[in-house]
């Protein structure tokens, strides 16, 4: 639950998660807690960052000034959600999320990198289109990210290993997808029945509904 100064009060929680309600990064590392049974290890406090607001608590732990960042006690932190998702599936007994060898591991580390891209992309789109004062957008730039974001859904439709074991990839690619629907960004659902049949399905995880996006980015 949420606290008025925007903490989410966990029992015992013995790590602190630096987050922010409306990322696509920050909300796959608490989705991987969730799946990996340790969220109730984790204490989560909002924090709004962006390349134009700067946060002097965010900047203090991370020095890119970004979430998500994992604050451990007596420990330095650790920042980016890929790194985060990596530590975190050392502390559960249960079977690694992220693949220990062979091609089930590259296949899970692939469709995260294109997950991760199409975040990365989506928020270039953005700049391009609603957050940078419109005379200085640059549409042809707008319109290559957009381009990058379909050939990733394609990519996604004919790749992504749906039926296999929940590993990272998939909560990294559930989360951006989420995201890119909440903001409005190009469809991926449409003519691509593979993928929106597997995202509908892991959208009712309870990882997933546990972690609603909510807020608007402020610049």
């Amino acid at each position: 639950m949420l606290r008025s100064d925007n903490s989410c009060v966990r029992i015992f929680p013995d790590m602190k998660l630096l987050y922010q309600t409306h990322s696509p990064y920050a909300r796959k590392a608490l989705v991987f807690a969730h799946e990996a049974g340790i969220a109730h290890r984790i204490g989560v406090v909002h924090h709004e960052t962006s390349p134009t607001r700067r946060n002097e608590q965010v900047f203090a732990e991370n020095p890119l000034g970004k979430v998500p960042v994992l604050l451990r006690p007596g420990l330095p932190p650790i920042f980016d959600s890929d790194v985060i998702c990596a530590y975190l599936d050392t502390l559960h007994d249960g079977p690694g999320l992220i693949p220990a060898q062979g091609e089930a591991r590259w296949q899970a580390l692939r469709v995260q990198a294109v997950a991760q891209g199409m975040a990365d992309a989506g928020i270039a789109v953005r700049w391009e289109t609603v957050r940078r004062p419109e005379p200085l957008r640059y549409p042809p730039l707008r319109d290559g990210y957009i381009e990058k974001l379909v050939s990733s859904y394609d990519w996604l439709e004919r790749e992504l290993d749906g039926a296999s074991p929940v590993h990272v990839g998939h909560i990294a690619a559930a989360t951006a997808l989420d995201w890119l629907a909440f903001r409005g960004l190009p469809d991926f659902k449409q003519g691509r029945p593979r993928l929106a049949a597997w995202f509908q399905a892991f959208e009712a995880r309870p990882s997933m509904r546990a972690t609603p996006l909510s807020g608007d980015t402020h610049d």
